[in-house]
């Protein structure tokens, strides 16, 4: 499944307006990363050295923003599942996919945020929410019938999980690089045939796990 372009057209911007464009993302994509999705726009247009109604003339929602900044990283996600879904070793291309996803979440912390919060107007963003989805359920579903996979979990004990531990990916990023593969390998142990014993409870729904996440990424950044 490609990303969803954006069809509406425009003229082509003055070399001016593309270089004020270019700084905006550049700032956005360092203070995502360092401080989150939360970051004021304000801080945004004084890091990219513009006046705040150039930010918002070029961008006037956060969300337009956000796209063009996570654009390119969640498509190379979205090309990667594509890539997973044909691999013959459905295991290891589930864990393959995750360490992609992992090392993303890892890296940027703004990343992590949009992971975890609703923000209206991501194109690029729903469209691999979905894919991810899509993506996770058949390489679970091949992963079982394989006998690798243990048979009385659902997509969304994964995503759960996930989010947990995506969560937490940026501050042990930062105190020891890599560290987070253990985590990983911990994570999917449990997931194996072989740790199979009866669990307790019945699974979130996928209504339910969407919850989960949005109160682990807070309330949506403002405009």
């Amino acid at each position: 499944m490609a990303p969803q372009e954006n069809t509406k057209t425009s003229p082509p911007l003055r070399r001016d307006a593309l270089r004020n464009r270019d700084l905006l993302v550049a700032a956005a994509r360092e203070l995502f990363a360092e401080q989150g999705l939360n970051v004021p726009l304000d801080e945004i247009a004084k890091r990219a050295g513009v006046g705040n109604a150039t930010l918002y003339r070029r961008f006037p929602v956060r969300g337009d923003l956000v796209e063009a900044v996570f654009h390119e990283d969640l498509a190379a996600v979205m090309a990667f599942g594509e890539r997973a879904r044909l691999m013959q070793d459905a295991w290891g291309a589930l864990t393959a996919y995750l360490e992609v996803v992992c090392a993303l979440l890892a890296r940027d912390r703004g990343v992590s945020d949009l992971m975890t919060t609703r923000i209206e107007g991501v194109p690029t963003l729903d469209a691999i929410h979905a894919h991810n989805h899509a993506t996770l359920s058949g390489l679970m579903r091949r992963a079982a019938a394989d006998g690798e996979l243990r048979t009385d979990v659902v997509t969304e004990d994964l995503l759960f999980a996930l989010g947990a531990l995506g969560a937490s990916l940026p501050a042990t990023e930062t105190v020891r690089p890599g560290s987070w593969h253990r985590h990983l390998a911990l994570l999917l142990d449990g997931f194996r045939a072989t740790a199979q014993r009866p669990l307790p409870e019945r699974p979130l729904t996928a209504e339910e796990t969407r919850d989960v996440h949005r109160e682990l990424g807070g309330e949506p950044p403002q405009l």
